[in-house]
């Protein structure tokens, strides 16, 4: 499926930084409010719907053999012609 990219960020933070950023996040999730991005001259403000579909994903990565990094993704996707019906593949956990 094709793919545009609207905003993107990447840099090395705090771990204290990260959880800023997340927070806010959640704050504007719980609140019902947009969440907008920025970067520079980049941005974007996004509205996820009631129900967005949440993907967690934990990664190995890196050559054969050498695979040392590691990351965790969190993702919400919604489709902006659908109604608020969200899948799900059971209970998420995170402790």
């Amino acid at each position: 499926m094709p793919e545009e990219v609207l905003f993107k960020s990447e840099s090395n933070q705090s771990r204290e930084e990260i959880a800023s950023y997340l927070r806010k996040v959640a704050d504007n999730l719980d609140s019902g409010n947009a969440i907008s991005l920025k970067a520079g001259s980049e941005s974007v403000t996004l509205n996820p719907p009631t129900r967005p579909t949440f993907e967690v994903k934990a990664e190995r990565e890196g050559p054969a053999g050498n695979m040392t990094e590691r990351s965790i993704e969190f993702e919400l996707e919604w489709d902006e012609n659908d109604g608020e019906d969200g899948a799900g593949s059971g209970q998420l956990e995170i402790e």
